[in-house]
């Protein structure tokens, strides 16, 4: 009978020690991440690779699969290219070094005896914080500077009635200016999503390469 009390609190002791561990889990995940912390973590080419992955498939995945993609982007070349030496190589430095980085932060989940890694609410939530930029960034800062100053440069030359810009009324010149400002604004809409992390099938950086 004594022994009989003795299993049930420990049993019971067991259970409340990992709803603590899991608690304390789901409040690390909870807590937002600042933008400083999320650099540091996705500073690396290869951790962003990790998530680039991982956006794409929200199940579970193995190592082994994911160092053989990450190889790939890395070298450039197909799933059925990649040499040993290169898919261990990825292999070793994600299992010692990046996922384990990555789990203490909560960007993802990863098992290290099983050697399974899954992707968490941050995982899912990360690209809104880090775009990823091309090797030559387009100057989108540029360009509304460039646009401002060449309406308010329309606008004294209208207003100095400059001839032959006086040949259009004000009211067509409004519109070419605000159609202007809207279509460049919808393609830095559409350029930003595509260089988000989890866009398409491979990293921002490999679709947008431009060569030097």
């Amino acid at each position: 009978m004594i022994e009989v009390v003795q299993r049930q609190r420990t049993d019971e002791t067991d259970t409340g020690d990992g709803g603590a561990d899991d608690a304390a889990e789901d409040a690390v995940t909870d807590d937002p991440l600042s933008k400083g912390e999320i650099f540091e973590v996705l500073r690396n080419q290869r951790r962003r690779y990790v998530l680039q992955y991982l956006k794409q498939d929200d199940r579970p995945v193995e190592l082994g699969d994911l160092a053989q993609q990450v190889a790939a982007w890395e070298y450039e070349t197909t799933l059925e290219a990649v040499t040993p030496e290169q898919r261990k190589r990825v292999y070793t430095t994600l299992q010692q070094t990046h996922l384990p980085k990555m789990d203490g932060s909560g960007i993802l989940r990863f098992d290290s005896d099983q050697g399974v890694i899954e992707a968490t609410q941050r995982t899912r939530d990360i690209s809104v914080y880090l775009e990823i930029v091309p090797g030559r960034e387009f100057a989108w800062r540029e360009l509304y500077l460039s646009l401002g100053a060449i309406s308010c440069a329309l606008v004294a030359a209208l207003w100095l009635e400059i001839y032959p810009l006086v040949r259009l009324s004000n009211l067509a010149w409004t519109a070419m200016i605000a159609g202007t400002f809207t279509l460049t604004a919808v393609a830095h809409i559409y350029h930003e999503r595509n260089m988000r992390l989890g866009h398409g099938d491979q990293p921002p950086e490999l679709s947008y390469s431009t060569d030097e």
